[in-house]
């Protein structure tokens, strides 16, 4: 057994079933030990960014990291912006990263760069491996601080890869998560007892089965309002579980709908600021004089301390007074006429199958959807955690691999959707149940707005130019079937509905591109 067959083992003690992998000439030992162990299915990604977008998506939905096999240096920056998207999301994350020969290094090789110094700006764990001898450990370590939520990142030197392991595969260390702080837990209870008008702001696992239940619970008995962040992680949605509202894009927005709040706590999330610094504004939606307090801490468990809180505020547990604050069942009427950003999200609400995982990167075409989505049927809705676009068709890939039973719906804009186009290769090529509708308005639209927003009201010509994506227009459903992926356009309400019904019905890869 070489160096590279015991990272395998290793991993496969430690539970990873995938590897979203794009590799180079440094990780071939890697490539050829997936031969010996085929408990680790190895999936490939045209480009590196798929392979992180597609771990990311994953992490999130199976709720342990998969393995993503990259490429020194270069290979590993071509997957950096959905490294951050996944930083951002907390998502568990074990990355892989062959270097050049130990020896090699020093003759400053091609593709030869400070990869340590690169993974330090994503990476919650790294590490660069010593010897053959410590790469079993070096693999355990990581994937166990995976389970923190983090992007962890080893570096391995060729030749320990290749060179021969006398010993066996490493034990896994132990993982718990530190406990809740009960003063912080009074802290909150006090709050929400004193009669200020709080919010309650979440993110991470608040949103998601125990922790939205304690969420409820907490809402039913004091009547706080709930709000997730502008790009939750995941939120489960649909009727039967409480509504939360987002926090608006636009920071005008959001200080208008959080001005009244005399105090915030907040669960899974530090207090979100705006997205961008504005001229002659603060970073932050609320001002100085609302209380703060931050309910758990990235290491704690936030589901115990929404649990806690609840108990402590005698909030019930069944009862009338939950099924008041949780959603009715309600589908919106299917639209008609011309398509329209409204009624794109319109269709997909009214026919979107109960139990999907819906991944939103349609920007500034979907705004209307999260107003729609909490009365349809139970869902799982993920976002562009991190603000780096191209996140939607890798994110909507991986989950697919983590979810095979569930249908899967990306929602996804035409500009981000260039970034991450080669998703659509390794969706057909899986055979995986993802349906792409293309929001194509032929623009940066959300550029526009920020110009308007800036103050450039009057954009010349080289401006416009920038964000402008016809002329020529993009032909989705051409390069879909070059990915291997069947489309179709459609430019109105009706056959939208048409094509969605029968994109929903067949089983593998579909996209439908929406003209608006």
């Amino acid at each position: 057994m070489n160096g590279a067959q015991a990272l395998l083992n290793t991993a496969v003690e430690a539970g990873i079933e995938v590897c979203f992998a794009n590799a180079g000439t440094t990780e071939m030992s890697i490539v050829t030990a997936f031969d010996s162990t085929p408990r680790i299915k190895p999936i490939l990604g045209l480009f590196e960014g798929v392979c992180t977008g597609a771990a990311d998506g994953y992490g999130r939905m199976k709720e342990k990291p998969a393995l993503t096999l990259m490429h020194l240096g270069p290979g590993t920056a071509n997957g950096v912006a959905n490294l951050h998207n996944a930083r951002r999301a907390r998502s568990p994350l074990f990355m892989v990263i062959g270097e050049h020969a130990s020896w090699h290094i020093k003759a400053d090789p091609l593709l030869n760069m400070d990869i340590a110094g690169l993974c330090s700006t994503f990476s919650g764990w790294q590490r660069t491996s010593a010897s053959v001898a410590s790469i079993p450990a070096d693999t355990a370590d990581g994937i166990a601080a995976c389970r923190y939520g983090l992007v962890a990142s080893l570096i391995v030197p060729s030749d320990y890869l290749w060179t021969e392991y006398q010993g066996v595969p490493a034990t896994i260390p132990s993982f718990s998560l530190d406990p809740i702080n009960q003063g912080q837990v009074e802290a909150a209870a006090e709050v929400l007892r004193s009669g200020k008008k709080t919010a309650l702001i979440m993110n991470g696992r608040a949103l998601l089965g125990r922790g939205l239940a304690a969420v409820a619970r907490i809402r039913a008995k004091t009547g706080c309002d709930l709000f997730s962040v502008t790009f939750p992680s995941r939120i489960e949605r649909g009727a039967g579980l409480v509504p939360v509202t987002r926090i608006p894009y636009f920071p005008d927005h959001a200080r208008a709908l959080l001005a009244p709040y005399e105090a915030a706590l907040f669960a899974g999330t530090d207090e979100p600021a705006t997205f961008f610094g504005y001229e002659g504004q603060p970073s932050y939606f609320m001002g100085p004089e609302v209380k703060r307090l931050r309910l758990d801490g990235d290491r704690q468990n936030t589901e115990s301390a929404l649990e806690a809180l609840a108990d402590m505020l005698g909030a019930p547990s069944s009862g009338a007074s939950l099924e008041k604050v949780s959603a009715p069942y309600r589908r919106p009427k299917l639209p008609t006429g011309k398509l329209t950003p409204e009624k794109v999200c319109l269709a997909i609400a009214a026919l979107q199958p109960e139990n999907a995982i819906v991944i939103d990167e349609g920007l500034t075409s979907t705004t209307a959807y999260s107003a729609l989505d909490a009365t349809v049927a139970p869902h799982s809705l993920l976002y562009l955690t991190g603000g780096a676009i191209g996140q939607g068709m890798p994110v909507a890939t991986g989950a697919a691999v983590a979810c095979p039973e569930r249908p899967v719906i990306n929602i996804q804009a035409d500009g981000s959707g260039m970034y991450t186009l080669q998703s659509l290769w390794t969706q057909a090529r899986e055979g995986l149940n993802v349906k792409t509708l293309l929001c194509a308005n032929r623009s940066y639209n959300i550029i526009r707005l920020e110009l308007d927003r800036a103050g450039y009201t009057e954009p010349g010509t080289s401006s416009l130019s920038l964000i402008d994506l016809g002329n020529p227009n993009l032909d989705w459903v051409s390069l879909a079937k070059g990915m291997g992926v069947p489309g179709v356009s459609v430019e109105t309400s009706e056959d939208l509905v048409r094509e969605l019904k029968i994109a929903l019905a067949e089983p593998g890869p579909r996209l439908i591109e929406m003209v608006l």
